[in-house]
């Protein structure tokens, strides 16, 4: 029997299997409002055969968007609209889907991929971007401005806000984007942090604000829903966080009440040379988090195509789940295919079955070449 394709509980929430789809920027939001191509692109996941399903990367305040394009949760209009979307998928699919809230921080007021993907100029509607430290991510990109205390207290709770209406807007699952060269990662790293009071220096002054952030949204977030972590294993640069450093992140969250750690990497340093084209190549930092915290469940995402790979990430303990993105884009029935490669049942939904030899004997024998 396939471990990939058996159950297992994040919190009070039980997925049918371990195959989760990574949150992934669409761009394509007006005023933080999702639009038609987030109907068809996450109604396309919810019938993917995943166990799970996450939002993209949603800005917790205008301020916190990567790009004017994104998707944001600090309106009625937003959280409406999710709503509306929730709502109709679960007419057709009962796949439990989250959200992950965000804050770009230095990385903010940015144009999308395709436009460019450098920092918005004045007359391109640019805004004013905060982090940890005064330091820009590129030289030509806007130097941000150090955080106060009013500006964390800002931050903290917009994070409440923006569970509260996941909550309301039916979300089963939230996850903190704590990763990829974002707010909390800029605090987190001794690469984009300098700061020399209670927030920078040692790790546990840097860990200081994202676990004050952790805090909040897990006493925001209703006890009855999951609750997970998105965190670097690494900045691929030599002096960035350190792996006893993360283990020990890894800790703290699963101490507050988390109820998943979700491992990645990179996006702090624009040098950072990643090594992205390894399979699984990411995979030793949910490795490392697991063997520290045996108790707590434990994500892997980074390339991971195939599904006996998954399999045995998952068979041998590195890992609790496999999360997938660009493979999900590339075929969104990859974790149907995968269960057949794997010897389960394809799950396809109903409407789906023709495709699948042998469930339509009539329909097989009047397609079948001679």
């Amino acid at each position: 029997m396939s471990q990939l394709f058996s159950p297992r509980a994040v919190g009070p929430l039980t997925l049918k299997n371990r195959v989760a789809i990574a949150p992934m920027c669409q761009y394509s939001a007006i005023d933080g409002v999702p639009q038609p191509w987030h109907v068809q692109h996450l109604g396309r996941l919810a019938i993917s055969g995943a166990g799970l399903v996450i939002v993209e990367a949603t800005g917790v305040e205008a301020a916190g968007r990567i790009t004017p394009d994104d998707t944001g949760l600090w309106n009625d209009a937003q959280e409406e609209a999710f709503a509306r979307i929730i709502r109709d998928i679960r007419t057709y699919s009962d796949t439990p889907i989250g959200i992950q809230l965000a804050h770009a921080g230095r990385k903010a007021s940015t144009s999308a991929p395709w436009k460019g993907g450098g920092a918005l100029k004045a007359e391109d509607g640019a805004w004013e971007t905060f982090s940890a430290s005064a330091e820009p991510f590129k030289d030509d990109w806007h130097t941000p401005t150090a955080m106060t205390a009013a500006d964390m207290d800002r931050v903290v709770a917009v994070f409440e806000d923006a569970a509260r209406r996941a909550d309301r807007a039916g979300f089963d699952l939230v996850e903190l984007h704590a990763a990829h060269g974002y707010l909390l990662t800029q605090f987190l790293s001794p690469l984009s942090n300098n700061r020399t009071d209670d927030f920078g220096g040692s790790y546990e002054n840097r860990a200081r604000f994202p676990l004050r952030v952790a805090q909040a949204l897990r006493d925001a977030w209703p006890r009855t829903k999951a609750l997970g972590v998105r965190f670097n294993g690494s900045d691929w640069v030599e002096g960035g966080i350190a792996l006893d450093e993360v283990t020990a992140l890894g800790q703290a969250l699963h101490d507050m009440g988390y109820d998943y750690l979700h491992l990645t990497s990179g996006g702090n340093v624009a040098q950072a040379k990643i090594p992205g084209g390894e399979p699984g190549y990411q995979l030793r930092f949910a490795q490392a988090v697991k063997a520290a915290t045996p108790q707590a469940n434990v994500m892997a995402v980074g390339m991971i195509f195939d599904p006996e790979q998954a399999e045995e990430i998952v068979r041998s303990g590195q890992a609790d789940f496999i999360a997938i993105a660009r493979a999900a884009l590339d075929d969104p029935h990859w974790a149907h295919h995968a269960a057949v490669a794997l010897g389960e049942d394809e799950g396809l939904p109903v409407q789906y079955r023709g495709a699948a030899k042998g469930v339509w004997p009539a329909y097989d024998r009047a397609n079948t070449p001679a």
